[in-house]
């Protein structure tokens, strides 16, 4: 029986690339939706406006989670070669992303059960001062997307970059027939941005509540529409959480990538693979632990070696011989 130690691929020169662009761009957003929210709070509970106060509130909870997503970038990257990681912390992404989810999903109940009291017992709302808060809460959502897509792209073109370089200097192979390749999945900074776009259609739901009441008279558009929003958000926060909780309980949702791992593996004198796992290790990494079995069996560097087209973050090989000659 052969055995074989674990092999890593050394994923680390990218990483750090993406999470620091990332970061960037999420500490700037962070900073200036903290002013907007001041601004929207108060001014939803001066002119009396539930549109207004639903997005300023809302707002409120993306400073928290922003500022969660800032701190897991910076954890991660400090722990990165802490050897109490067995796999690294891409994981750490994921638990943020996660818990941004379910706070963004608690507060657009929350927006729904408040816009529901209001349509009950209406408020008055004073639209001259409540509609320019409105705009410019809009304005600055859209400016904190395009901060955290910029640094998204940047970070990516960054590693497009390295592993351009990597093939020029033949240490990537192209990628196998089969395989499910993700350059990323960043939960962490998909939730960063979901909250922002979130923050986005209330902003745009308080304008047209706010101006069909300025000018037509519907004054039931204000709390509908905070009602509206919630509903929308908390679909987008269930899809994101459910996604988040894959990678935090190893769910592989790619069979072509195990597909492609057996397929390649027995296309290999008579090899039959007896156990293969592959799970996530988080910001679009995966692992990967498989046995073979042979009447021939080669050193497992070659096995290795013939998998290095899927880029497994860490892989551990088991090589075995079978007693009666058949694999």
């Amino acid at each position: 029986m052969h055995h074989s130690p674990s092999s890593e691929v050394d994923c680390s020169m990218r990483t750090p690339l993406v999470a620091s662009a990332r970061e960037r761009g999420v500490r700037a957003v962070v900073a200036l939706t903290f002013v907007m929210m001041v601004l929207e709070i108060v001014g939803g509970y001066w002119t009396g406006s539930m549109a207004l106060l639903a997005d300023g509130w809302h707002m409120a909870t993306h400073v928290a989670a922003l500022g969660l997503a800032a701190a897991a970038y910076a954890l991660a990257r400090r722990y990165a070669a802490h050897r109490a990681f067995a796999f690294g912390t891409g994981k750490i992404h994921a638990l943020a992303g996660y818990t941004s989810a379910v706070a963004l999903g608690l507060v657009a109940l929350a927006m729904v059960v408040e816009g529901c009291a209001r349509l009950l017992r209406p408020t008055v709302v004073d639209y001259d001062t409540s509609l320019p808060v409105a705009v410019l809460g809009l304005v600055v959502n859209l400016a904190s997307i395009r901060l955290l897509h910029g640094h998204a792209t940047e970070g990516h073109e960054h590693e497009e970059h390295h592993e351009h370089e990597e093939h020029a200097h033949g240490q990537r192979q192209p990628h196998a027939h089969g395989q499910a390749h993700v350059h990323s999945h960043d939960h962490n900074h998909r939730a960063a941005l979901l909250h922002v776009v979130a923050d986005a259609l209330t902003s745009v739901l308080a304008i047209v509540a706010l101006l069909a009441g300025r000018f037509g008279g519907y004054v039931w558009l204000d709390p509908a529409m905070g009602i509206v929003g919630g509903l929308v958000i908390v679909k987008w926060g269930a899809s994101l959480c459910k996604h988040a909780a894959f990678d935090l309980l190893d769910v592989e949702t790619s069979p072509r990538l195990e597909d492609g791992i057996r397929a390649t593996l027995e296309h290999i004198d008579d090899v039959r693979v007896s156990d293969l796992h592959v799970w996530s290790l988080g910001r679009g990494e995966r692992g990967c632990i498989v046995t073979l079995v042979s009447s021939t069996p080669r050193e497992s560097a070659h096995y290795r070696e013939r998998l290095a087209p899927f880029g497994l973050a860490h892989l551990t090989v088991e090589v075995r011989q079978c007693r009666d000659g058949h694999a």
